[in-house]
Protein backbone atom coordinates (compact mmCIF):
# COMPACT_ATOMS: atom_id res chain seq x y z
CA UNK A 1 0.00 0.00 0.00
CA UNK A 2 2.88 2.14 0.55
CA UNK A 3 4.00 1.71 -2.65
CA UNK A 4 1.44 2.67 -3.88
CA UNK A 5 1.00 5.99 -2.30
CA UNK A 6 4.58 6.52 -3.31
CA UNK A 7 4.06 5.93 -7.13
CA UNK A 8 0.87 8.30 -7.25
CA UNK A 9 2.05 11.00 -5.39
CA UNK A 10 5.06 11.58 -7.15
CA UNK A 11 3.62 12.67 -10.99
CA UNK A 12 1.37 15.17 -8.38
CA UNK A 13 3.99 17.15 -6.98
CA UNK A 14 6.17 17.50 -9.95
CA UNK A 15 3.22 18.75 -12.56
CA UNK A 16 3.20 21.98 -10.78
CA UNK A 17 6.85 22.39 -10.57
CA UNK A 18 6.30 22.47 -14.66
CA UNK A 19 3.69 24.70 -15.05
CA UNK A 20 5.56 26.92 -12.79
CA UNK A 21 8.73 26.83 -14.65
CA UNK A 22 6.79 27.80 -17.63
CA UNK A 23 5.02 30.53 -16.79
CA UNK A 24 7.92 32.25 -14.86
CA UNK A 25 9.62 32.03 -18.24
CA UNK A 26 6.51 33.42 -20.29
CA UNK A 27 6.84 36.55 -17.83
CA UNK A 28 9.94 36.99 -17.93
CA UNK A 29 10.36 37.07 -21.99
CA UNK A 30 7.15 39.80 -21.23
CA UNK A 31 9.18 41.59 -18.84
CA UNK A 32 12.16 42.13 -21.75
CA UNK A 33 9.79 42.56 -24.30
CA UNK A 34 8.27 45.39 -22.74
CA UNK A 35 11.49 47.07 -21.41
CA UNK A 36 13.15 46.15 -25.05
CA UNK A 37 9.89 48.58 -26.31
CA UNK A 38 10.39 51.28 -23.65
CA UNK A 39 14.04 51.48 -25.00
CA UNK A 40 13.54 51.55 -28.63
CA UNK A 41 10.67 54.39 -27.94
CA UNK A 42 13.29 56.61 -25.47
CA UNK A 43 15.62 56.05 -28.74
CA UNK A 44 13.06 57.54 -31.14
CA UNK A 45 11.59 60.50 -29.24
CA UNK A 46 16.06 61.37 -29.01
CA UNK A 47 16.76 60.94 -32.22
CA UNK A 48 13.70 63.33 -32.61
CA UNK A 49 14.64 65.66 -30.66
CA UNK A 50 17.91 66.17 -31.79
CA UNK A 51 16.60 66.19 -35.18
CA UNK A 52 14.46 69.21 -34.40
CA UNK A 53 17.36 71.34 -32.52
CA UNK A 54 18.97 70.38 -35.41
CA UNK A 55 18.71 73.70 -36.92
CA UNK A 56 18.43 76.38 -34.32
CA UNK A 57 20.78 79.01 -34.77
CA UNK A 58 24.23 78.01 -31.98
CA UNK A 59 25.95 80.68 -30.02
CA UNK A 60 28.45 82.78 -32.25
CA UNK A 61 27.01 82.18 -35.72
CA UNK A 62 24.67 84.84 -37.68
CA UNK A 63 21.47 85.22 -36.03
CA UNK A 64 19.00 84.34 -39.36
CA UNK A 65 17.89 87.78 -41.11
CA UNK A 66 14.30 87.95 -41.12
CA UNK A 67 11.49 91.21 -41.60
CA UNK A 68 8.78 91.54 -38.63
CA UNK A 69 5.41 93.68 -39.44
CA UNK A 70 4.75 95.25 -36.06
CA UNK A 71 1.25 95.47 -34.48
CA UNK A 72 -0.42 99.13 -34.43
CA UNK A 73 1.41 100.61 -31.79
CA UNK A 74 4.23 98.67 -31.49
CA UNK A 75 6.45 99.53 -33.95
CA UNK A 76 10.49 100.42 -33.78
CA UNK A 77 11.62 104.16 -34.71
CA UNK A 78 8.39 105.07 -36.12
CA UNK A 79 8.02 102.40 -38.91
CA UNK A 80 5.75 99.51 -39.27
CA UNK A 81 8.22 97.08 -40.21
CA UNK A 82 12.01 96.26 -39.71
CA UNK A 83 14.20 93.85 -40.56
CA UNK A 84 17.28 92.50 -38.44
CA UNK A 85 19.86 93.99 -40.14
CA UNK A 86 18.08 97.18 -38.99
CA UNK A 87 18.91 96.49 -35.35
CA UNK A 88 22.78 95.29 -36.31
CA UNK A 89 24.66 97.71 -33.69
CA UNK A 90 22.85 97.21 -30.86
CA UNK A 91 22.06 94.41 -27.99
CA UNK A 92 18.78 92.60 -29.50
CA UNK A 93 16.73 90.23 -26.91
CA UNK A 94 14.42 88.76 -29.67
CA UNK A 95 11.71 86.77 -27.77
CA UNK A 96 8.89 84.34 -29.02
CA UNK A 97 5.74 84.28 -26.81
CA UNK A 98 1.99 83.95 -27.11
CA UNK A 99 -0.83 84.80 -25.68
CA UNK A 100 -2.20 81.04 -24.83
CA UNK A 101 1.32 80.02 -23.40
CA UNK A 102 1.29 80.15 -19.41
CA UNK A 103 5.10 80.34 -18.83
CA UNK A 104 5.02 83.74 -21.13
CA UNK A 105 3.36 84.80 -18.47
CA UNK A 106 6.13 84.62 -16.04
CA UNK A 107 8.83 85.91 -17.64
CA UNK A 108 6.24 89.33 -18.85
CA UNK A 109 6.77 91.61 -16.49
CA UNK A 110 10.83 91.15 -16.25
CA UNK A 111 11.10 91.38 -19.88
CA UNK A 112 9.12 95.01 -19.79
CA UNK A 113 11.22 96.09 -16.70
CA UNK A 114 14.22 95.34 -18.41
CA UNK A 115 13.24 96.96 -21.97
CA UNK A 116 12.62 100.28 -19.80
CA UNK A 117 15.87 100.11 -18.14
CA UNK A 118 17.83 99.41 -21.61
CA UNK A 119 15.64 100.63 -24.31
CA UNK A 120 18.14 103.72 -23.59
CA UNK A 121 21.65 102.00 -23.87
CA UNK A 122 21.54 100.59 -27.40
CA UNK A 123 19.05 97.49 -26.58
CA UNK A 124 16.56 96.25 -28.54
CA UNK A 125 13.88 93.97 -27.00
CA UNK A 126 11.69 92.15 -29.91
CA UNK A 127 8.50 90.30 -29.13
CA UNK A 128 7.22 87.71 -32.18
CA UNK A 129 3.85 85.85 -31.15
CA UNK A 130 4.05 82.66 -32.60
CA UNK A 131 0.85 81.32 -33.78
CA UNK A 132 -1.65 83.67 -31.75
CA UNK A 133 -4.62 85.95 -32.93
CA UNK A 134 -4.12 89.44 -33.85
CA UNK A 135 -6.54 90.42 -31.04
CA UNK A 136 -5.61 88.13 -28.27
CA UNK A 137 -2.28 89.02 -28.72
CA UNK A 138 -2.77 92.75 -28.40
CA UNK A 139 -5.14 91.80 -25.22
CA UNK A 140 -1.64 90.27 -23.74
CA UNK A 141 -0.21 93.30 -24.43
CA UNK A 142 -1.95 95.40 -22.73
CA UNK A 143 -2.77 93.54 -19.62
CA UNK A 144 1.31 93.31 -19.30
CA UNK A 145 1.32 97.25 -20.38
CA UNK A 146 4.15 95.80 -22.66
CA UNK A 147 6.05 98.74 -24.63
CA UNK A 148 8.63 97.26 -26.61
CA UNK A 149 8.12 96.36 -30.10
CA UNK A 150 5.93 93.27 -31.14
CA UNK A 151 5.02 91.77 -34.12
CA UNK A 152 2.99 88.81 -35.39
CA UNK A 153 4.64 86.05 -37.12
CA UNK A 154 3.22 86.13 -40.30
CA UNK A 155 2.81 82.69 -41.70
CA UNK A 156 5.34 80.83 -38.79
CA UNK A 157 8.60 82.24 -41.23
CA UNK A 158 10.55 83.75 -38.21
CA UNK A 159 10.21 80.74 -35.92
CA UNK A 160 10.84 78.79 -39.00
CA UNK A 161 13.83 80.48 -39.60
CA UNK A 162 14.97 80.15 -35.73
CA UNK A 163 13.89 76.52 -35.48
CA UNK A 164 11.92 77.01 -32.23
CA UNK A 165 10.82 74.10 -30.51
CA UNK A 166 7.81 76.30 -28.74
CA UNK A 167 7.25 79.41 -26.34
CA UNK A 168 8.49 80.83 -24.79
CA UNK A 169 11.83 80.73 -26.11
CA UNK A 170 14.48 83.54 -26.34
CA UNK A 171 18.08 84.68 -28.40
CA UNK A 172 20.44 87.03 -27.04
CA UNK A 173 21.93 88.49 -30.13
CA UNK A 174 25.31 90.91 -30.03
CA UNK A 175 25.96 93.98 -31.69
CA UNK A 176 27.81 92.09 -34.48
CA UNK A 177 24.16 90.06 -35.40
CA UNK A 178 25.85 86.64 -34.22
CA UNK A 179 23.63 84.88 -31.46
CA UNK A 180 25.25 84.80 -28.05
CA UNK A 181 22.69 82.75 -26.10
CA UNK A 182 19.06 80.89 -26.13
CA UNK A 183 17.43 79.84 -23.25
CA UNK A 184 14.56 77.52 -23.20
CA UNK A 185 11.45 78.82 -21.21
CA UNK A 186 10.89 81.99 -19.38
CA UNK A 187 14.18 83.72 -18.04
CA UNK A 188 15.08 85.05 -14.71
CA UNK A 189 16.33 88.15 -13.87
CA UNK A 190 20.48 87.58 -13.25
CA UNK A 191 20.66 86.00 -16.54
CA UNK A 192 18.82 88.90 -18.39
CA UNK A 193 20.64 91.68 -17.20
CA UNK A 194 24.23 89.58 -17.10
CA UNK A 195 23.90 88.59 -20.53
CA UNK A 196 22.40 92.19 -21.56
CA UNK A 197 25.46 94.08 -19.88
CA UNK A 198 28.13 91.19 -21.59
CA UNK A 199 26.72 91.97 -24.75
CA UNK A 200 26.67 95.96 -24.24
CA UNK A 201 30.02 95.65 -22.76
CA UNK A 202 31.27 94.65 -26.29
CA UNK A 203 33.10 96.92 -29.15
CA UNK A 204 30.51 98.22 -31.02
CA UNK A 205 30.59 97.07 -35.03
CA UNK A 206 30.00 99.20 -37.74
Amino acid sequence: MNETISTTSTPATQAPAEEGSASGRSIRWSTILVWAGVVALLAVLGWGLINVNEGRPDAGVDAPVFNVQFFDGYGWQGSPQASMDDFRGNVVVLNFWASWCVECRVEADLLESAWRQYKDQGVIFLGVAYVDSEAKSLAYLEEFDITYPNGPDLGSSISEEFNITGVPETFFIGKDGKVSRFVLGPVNESLLHNEINTLLAQQAVN
